[in-house]
């Protein structure tokens, strides 16, 4: 069990000038931590390679794992915001291709960065962000309920909770275990197809 350490930031970057100075702290928080884990990141590494003076980074992150913390939270905000707006693109479209544009959009969140995306899932128990996860987690449930409500006479299944609930669950497990044990999966096309069959026959529609 990891001992909890704050990782709150100290402040938020208001001005251009700082944002970029944050940007540029967490790009290269993101590259140490591919290049040599958590263990090899360091507040001291991380400024050097940004080239900003330590004082600088600690007016925003007072330690390592809140510098971990705040790249979750933003590969978190990102995947949710694009979730969010390409469920709502394919609300009104045929069931197949909602699936698959569904399973196409989080296979892709973890292939866009695969090395990265392995270090920070392993690294959401150490620096507490699965409270984060879970509200994220029920807002795209509800959204994909909303539209198994929606062609529920198209179905068939019988709760429309339970299955987004193993749905979102099932794609979800298999990019992440892609990511995590077979990355080459990720970028293979068969990965996409298996993935909309199994849910297609899951939902009793057949992917077109």
């Amino acid at each position: 069990m990891y001992r909890q350490v704050k990782t709150t930031p100290r402040k938020r970057p208001r001005q251009t000038r700082s944002k970029d100075t944050v940007e540029t702290i967490l790009a290269a928080t993101a590259r140490i931590l591919v290049k040599q884990g958590f263990d090899g990141l360091t507040t001291n590494a991380v400024a050097t390679q940004a080239g900003v003076s330590i004082g600088s980074l600690y007016q925003y992150f007072p330690n390592k794992q809140a510098l971990v913390a705040a790249l979750i939270e933003r590969r978190l905000d990102e995947k949710n915001e694009r979730t969010h707006a390409e469920l709502a693109r394919v609300a009104g479209k045929p069931l197949p291709e909602a699936v698959r544009t569904m399973i196409r959009m989080t296979v892709e969140n973890y292939a866009a960065a695969p090395e990265l995306s392995r270090v920070l899932i392993e690294q959401v128990p150490r620096v507490g962000r699965m409270a984060r996860i879970a509200e994220l987690h029920d807002g795209t449930l509800k959204l994909v309920a909303a539209l198994l409500h929606a062609r529920k006479k198209e179905l068939a299944i019988n709760d429309p909770e339970m299955a987004a609930f193993v749905l979102v669950a099932s794609i979800e497990a298999i990019a992440q275990r892609a990511t995590l044990f077979q990355p080459a999966r990720l970028t293979d096309p068969s990965l996409i197809d298996e993935a909309c069959a199994m849910v297609t026959r899951y939902l009793g529609v057949a992917d077109g």
